[in-house]
């Protein structure tokens, strides 16, 4: 197959620049033929292209990506640049934990901007939790990170001067409408957040007030559409939340503060 070749069955299967995807399948096959061929139709099946190239750039960082975890998105970064706008000074943040860390993109971004923190990331799935692990390796700071593979409620151990997660927050019915490179291709645990999107945030914002360190900050990805009800669930926990927006303009992070004093309720 050339590269040409390559570019129409791209664009024939509603490939979004196709001609830059062609050129990239190109290089990692490290020619034409055979296995590029290959990898040109796993892509115009709608195979993620990070899935085909084996990582994906987050922030400063590049991550080893697998079916296991959800494919780092830029659209995330937005919560590593909130926790830097709140925490502008470098020697502010020593703990870090990174709820639902999949890759691990989260918590990897964060140390690598507080030299002097360590961090905790906690996945259900032992692939993801492994990944996450290999991928601190990967950017050198498998000496300040550890990685669970266990329940939220078993992280709640200790007091965190920085809580991150990327939950899942896609309502149940909505997921077979995703493009398929994300329907068929990334995990439905990462992605299915109940009925109305909202099941992890009422299982996870009560946790916080237990988790945080004194005035610590607990930053939160929101789906398009959420502040207003993640919003609610935060006030209720007794945090006043603040947002941040993503490059197209949608409240994607959700910024939570700890009050001194603010202790979870009954305790």
């Amino acid at each position: 197959m050339t590269q040409a070749e390559a570019t129409a069955a791209l664009r024939a299967a509603g490939i979004d620049s196709p001609a830059r995807e062609a050129r990239l399948l190109l290089a990692a096959a490290g020619g034409e033929g055979g296995d590029f061929a290959a990898l040109v139709a796993r892509r115009a099946a709608h195979e993620p292209m990070a899935l085909i190239l084996g990582h994906q750039g987050f922030w400063t960082l590049d991550l080893a990506v697998s079916p296991a975890t959800l494919i780092p998105r830029p659209d995330s970064e937005t919560l590593i640049e909130a926790v830097l706008a709140a925490r502008p000074n470098r020697a502010s943040v020593r703990t870090v934990l990174d709820l639902g860390t999949g890759t691990g993109c989260l918590l990897l971004a964060t140390l690598a901007e507080y030299p002097g923190a360590f961090g905790i990331g906690v996945d259900r799935v032992p692939a993801a939790a492994a990944l996450a692990a290999a991928n601190a390796a990967r950017n050198g700071l498998a000496a300040r990170a550890a990685f669970l593979c266990a329940d939220w409620m078993a992280a709640m151990r200790g007091r965190f001067d920085v809580i991150l997660s990327n939950p899942p927050y896609i309502e149940t019915a909505a997921i077979p409408g995703l493009m398929p490179e994300v329907a068929s291709h990334e995990p439905g645990s990462a992605l299915d957040g109940g009925t109305d999107g909202l099941d992890a945030y009422r299982a996870l914002i009560p946790l916080l007030a237990v988790a945080l360190a004194p005035e610590g900050l607990a930053v939160l990805e929101l789906g398009a559409g959420q502040l207003e009800a993640v919003s609610a669930l935060a006030r209720q926990a007794g945090f006043s939340p603040a947002s941040r927006d993503d490059l197209a303009g949608i409240a994607r992070a959700l910024v939570l503060k700890k009050p001194f004093g603010m202790e979870a309720p009954g305790g």
